[in-house]
């Protein structure tokens, strides 16, 4: 079996559509559905469910996933580690990030790796907590930044404490006090975030034992500010996600230090260019912090 036809089912599946995977791959449609229709045949028994709502996993190919992304990851370490043989960095690193990083850090990232490594090719995934680390697991990211300092069989390194604020109007009963205490937030009007699965806001509020009065559950930073904006209620975000001016909103601190940690997890052993990645990733947060 072609290594060529493993590349095109693993594309198609984490694109989920024939079409973004012939266009990623340089392909036609026809010669992307023709490949997995030739796999299916080598293999026996069908891999994609097809209908007109889209395209499916079938139980078979979401045992094979795993196995299938583990031998393009080794094929690709071969090649990598071959470049730097050679002394050249070269290859592809697929990284999944999510919003707070793809706006402020990442574009530093990017840029560095482009003026040090210009053959390493960064292809970027973009999700919430829940999907990175899901996508992680079936082997379809080299890397990914994560809120969680363990993930089996990766490699995770702190990165940065970002700080976690509530934010208010000036309507607010809170606007001018210096610090927040959990307490005061009970029976408040409160936006919650919506970033996938349990994250670090809905994780403090019951560390905190806190149940505000949730009126709205909304995924967009830019949406939740509009809602705090207008009045509607306060809300709670991480530093990293806040645009540089929020006025007339502030963003005031908890009594009790609140903080997420970001970290980069990374695959066990990682490819030469997540190696360059990783590294460039962790020099310039140290710099910036």
């Amino acid at each position: 079996m072609s290594l060529i036809k493993y590349q095109i089912f693993s594309t198609v599946m984490m694109l989920k559509s024939f079409t973004k995977a012939a266009g990623q791959l340089g392909l036609t449609q026809s010669a992307v559905s023709h490949a997995v229709s030739s796999l299916e045949h080598d293999l026996g028994f069908a891999l994609i469910n097809r209908d007109r709502s889209g395209i499916t996993v079938t139980r078979e190919g979401r045992i094979l996933l795993p196995s299938i992304n583990a031998v393009l990851q080794m094929d690709k370490n071969v090649h990598q580690e071959a470049s730097a043989i050679l002394g050249i960095k070269k290859g592809v690193v697929t990284v999944g990030v999510f919003n707070s990083i793809s706006r402020h850090l990442l574009p530093k990232i990017i840029h560095e790796m482009d003026q040090r490594y210009p053959l390493v090719q960064v292809r970027l995934y973009e999700g919430n907590y829940e999907t990175i680390e899901q996508r992680l697991t079936r082997g379809e990211l080299d890397c990914g930044f994560v809120n969680k300092l363990e993930i089996k069989s990766f490699q995770i390194t702190s990165l940065k404490k970002d700080r976690i604020l509530c934010i208010v109007s000036p309507q607010s009963k809170l606007y001018h006090q210096k610090a927040v205490s959990f307490d005061q937030l009970r029976k408040q009007p409160f936006i919650m975030p919506a970033f996938g699965g349990n994250h670090e806001v809905k994780q403090l509020l019951a560390a905190h034992h806190c149940k505000p009065e949730i009126r709205f559950e909304l995924m967009e930073e830019n949406a939740i500010l509009a809602m705090v904006r207008n009045h509607l209620g306060i809300s709670i975000l991480p530093e990293l996600v806040l645009p540089d001016h929020i006025a007339p909103l502030k963003a005031i601190p908890f009594s009790e230090e609140s903080f997420r940690t970001i970290g980069l997890a990374t695959r066990i052993p990682p490819s030469p260019a997540a190696k360059c990645f990783a590294e460039i990733t962790k020099e310039l947060i140290t710099k910036l912090s």
